[in-house]
């Protein structure tokens, strides 16, 4: 059976009683547990968190790979540095906040295993407020590689949180960079253009905690320059067309900058999410 990694982060705002319930869906309460969960601390945390993390790494000092980083450089940086210390071809990715499924690992190895070809393979999430039962939203993606490839441009074709990748196929392309809100993209992106396979599987794999103020944080100039970066970089390489670019920018400039913030909830979770 194949071995893998789990690389996570957290970071001074998280609070420990969701990474607890984080940390415990990825290991003790999975069918198929990992040999490796690769846990960056993105700079100084709080006591209670510094505690809880040591009491994991007391409890299961083999399983349990610890990286303390002297200061925050955000989670693209923390990332990398993850993915580079994983000891494992197989990384599964994973937020300090969300919950995955029991049987996530299980489907998502299974089908690595039986698809050597794929170098990435995600899934569905719901998305919760306050209970994990309190549903608010499913982002469903593209399953097959030609439709990942289609959907990848013009939005972000995986769930970050939910995609298991092969190490040596993110580190040939650069590894994690620094893009803010959207390093995952960036990532894909480099990845599609590097010829590498796709996958998302159709089962519902994490449910993601998401705040009120989610929507607010993907509007803005800051966030829409990130996101026209990443067009810019796709038509510049010959990945869309002009005429796709401008359909793109325009798009996202009236969500992103024009519209408030109560409206781009409401699209998000209507048209963004099923």
């Amino acid at each position: 059976m194949s071995k893998f990694s789990v690389v996570t982060s957290v970071y001074k705002n998280d609070k420990p009683e969701f990474v607890k319930r984080a940390l415990d869906s990825i290991t003790i309460l999975q069918n198929r547990r990992p040999n490796e969960v690769v846990l960056v601390v993105d700079g100084a945390v709080p006591k209670e968190l510094s505690a809880l993390i040591n009491n994991y790494v007391n409890l299961s000092p083999d399983l349990y790979n610890v990286i303390w980083l002297p200061e925050n450089k955000g989670l693209g940086h923390a990332l990398r540095v993850g993915v580079e210390n994983a000891k494992y071809e197989i990384i599964a990715r994973m937020d300090s906040d969300d919950v995955s499924a029991s049987d996530r690992f299980e489907k998502q190895i299974s089908y690595m295993e039986k698809h050597p070809e794929c170098d990435i393979v995600g899934g569905q999430i719901t998305e919760f407020i306050d209970s994990e039962s309190n549903i608010v939203g499913k982002r469903e993606v593209p399953c097959s590689h030609d439709e990942i490839l289609m959907w990848l441009k013009g939005r972000c074709p995986f769930n970050h949180v939910s995609v298991t990748m092969l190490r040596s196929r993110v580190i040939a392309v650069g590894n994690y960079l620094d893009w803010h809100f959207n390093e995952d993209y960036y990532l894909w992106i480099r990845m599609a253009e590097a010829g590498y396979r796709f996958a998302n599987l159709p089962d519902t794999l994490v449910n993601v905690r998401v705040g009120r103020e989610m929507y607010a944080r993907r509007g803005g100039w800051k966030y829409f320059k990130s996101e026209k970066g990443l067009q810019d970089y796709m038509v510049r390489h010959k990945m869309i067309s002009h005429p796709r670019y401008c359909y793109n920018i325009f798009g996202r400039f009236v969500i992103q900058v024009v519209m408030p913030n109560r409206l781009r909830g409401f699209v998000f979770r209507k048209l963004f999410r099923t």
